[in-house]
């Protein structure tokens, strides 16, 4: 997986959730699904979130969208059962899954 910059996450933390996203740290994250490995799957970067009436931290990815050069952004807040980088990897599967089921 090509990483993007950090500043290329903390724009989608800041446009899909409001606040000022301030970059922590980055983290490497592998799920599984259904017996496979999740592709684009590699590293989730971990923000602290000023400005936001109900989150204090957001998780913030990006994968690359199948049959293009485009890239598909994720940014899920800390909020509720997501603690950990791994949770709001689980929870943006668990959406799309749901999405597509739809």
């Amino acid at each position: 997986m090509s990483e993007v910059s950090a500043r290329q996450l903390k724009q989608a933390v800041e446009s899909q959730h409001g606040g000022t996203a301030i970059w922590v740290t980055k983290l490497p994250v592998k799920e599984v699904f259904e017996g496979k490995t999740v592709s684009g799957m590699g590293v989730v970067h971990v923000f602290d979130l000023d400005g936001h009436p109900r989150a204090t931290r957001a998780y913030a990815w990006s994968s690359p969208v199948e049959g293009s050069d485009r890239r598909r952004f994720y940014a899920v807040l800390h909020l509720g059962g997501i603690r950990s980088p791994l949770d709001a990897v689980r929870a943006a599967i668990v959406a799309e899954r749901r999405q597509a089921s739809s």
